[in-house]
């Protein structure tokens, strides 16, 4: 937290710091050099995995549908098209619940009930809800779910099927998390907004150990991530950091970070062109990449910090194009893209055109979701 505040007790429940700012958990990385790559063989093909630096304590099981260890797909056709001989796509759509949203929601849910919590509530625009009512399903918890009204019919009625009770509010993600707020605030409902309680980020944060150990350890030149509450982008950054304290890679070696969004909802974009430390509110946001229509995120001073802190940028695109380049992935490597996807791979067109990108950079892109909730946008 920016203020410095110091500890808070991982056996109790807890959300954000004092000053508003979000929590992240701490590990003894030191006792964790102990802790061998080696060891990983034979492990289940899960994010737990990794369960030496995830919020556990002795004895605690976590709570999982198997998500986590997506397959690093090597796109070899769209990479001779751009002249990137290593290009590849980390498929986040095979996660349960078909998006990337199941890590973060896997490790929250987790903790929560281990937290003893009967209710948890969160605020959505589609992905993000599926999970959590998936997940509180399996751990036997209510799931109120807070949705914009406007979100497309699949996100409400897999939520659902999950047995979560719904409501679809007037305006954007940021109105249903005041309405959330409002209503389970005085009931006691765990929140499990994006930033608003620390777990979410040890969830997500294992894609990058996953990168690591699919690339034989050689951690790509470059990582361009759809960017929405940023959750991915802060905890990819915390685990590269880990991995440098207990050995896992050198250090200096980090990837270079791209926050991609859209230009209908880009406030991380705006303000790192500004050179700002935080965004402002995007007013009249508006996207097809419903995971992209964030106005502002809790956490957006994290986001530009792993930015400019890995000589990264920020790119926005136009929907138009973002569902182009989720029918070129479709076509060209048989990916069950969102548009999300698709947004992350026109942006790596840009960088490649702007000779950012070298030829013989290794790059990831992030395809967070798959395309059959998003059949509508192409038309």
């Amino acid at each position: 937290m920016p203020c410095g505040a110091g500890r808070y007790d991982a056996r109790v429940e807890q959300h954000l710091c004092s000053c508003g700012a979000p929590l992240l958990a701490r590990y003894d990385l030191d006792a964790a050099r102990a802790w061998k790559k080696e060891s990983l063989a034979g492990r289940a093909p899960n994010m737990w995995r990794y369960r030496e630096l995830m919020p556990l304590f002795d004895g605690q099981e976590p709570l999982t549908l198997g998500e986590g260890w997506t397959p690093l797909l090597h796109a070899r056709r769209l990479g001779e098209e751009l002249a990137l001989e290593r290009l590849f796509v980390k498929d986040e759509s095979l996660n349960p619940t078909n998006s990337f949203k199941a890590r973060g929601l896997a490790a929250a849910v987790t903790k929560a009930s281990h937290l003893g919590a009967r209710i948890l509530s969160i605020p959505s625009a589609g992905n993000a809800a599926n999970a959590m009512a998936a997940y509180a399903a399996a751990a036997g918890v209510e799931a109120k779910v807070f949705m914009p009204k406007d979100v497309k019919v699949p996100f409400i009625k897999e939520c659902e099927l999950y047995g979560a009770e719904i409501t679809l509010v007037d305006g954007l993600i940021t109105d249903a998390g005041r309405i959330a707020a409002e209503k389970g605030k005085p009931l006691g409902w765990y929140d499990t907004s994006t930033l608003k309680e620390p777990y979410r980020i040890e969830g997500k944060k294992t894609m990058a150990y996953e990168l690591g150990e699919q690339l034989d350890w050689q951690f790509p030149d470059w990582i361009l991530y759809p960017t929405g509450g940023g959750t991915g982008m802060v905890g990819m950054w915390k685990a590269f950091e880990e991995m440098e304290r207990i050995g896992w890679k050198p250090a200096g070696t980090r990837p270079r970070m791209v926050s991609v969004q859209a230009e209908g909802c880009a406030p991380i974009v705006r303000a790192f062109e500004r050179g700002e430390e935080r965004s402002e509110m995007w007013q009249g946001a508006h996207t097809v990449a419903d995971g992209l229509r964030v106005p502002k995120a809790v956490g957006d001073f994290l986001v530009l910090r792993a930015i400019r802190e890995s000589d990264g940028t920020a790119v926005a695109v136009k929907d138009a194009d973002m569902v182009k380049d989720m029918r070129e992935l479709g076509s060209k490597e048989g990916i069950s893209a969102a548009p999300e996807g698709g947004a992350a791979l026109y942006a790596l067109r840009v960088l490649v055109r702007d000779g950012l990108v070298k030829p013989s950079d290794t790059v990831v892109l992030f395809n967070t979701g798959g395309a059959l909730k998003y059949l509508d946008v192409l038309g």
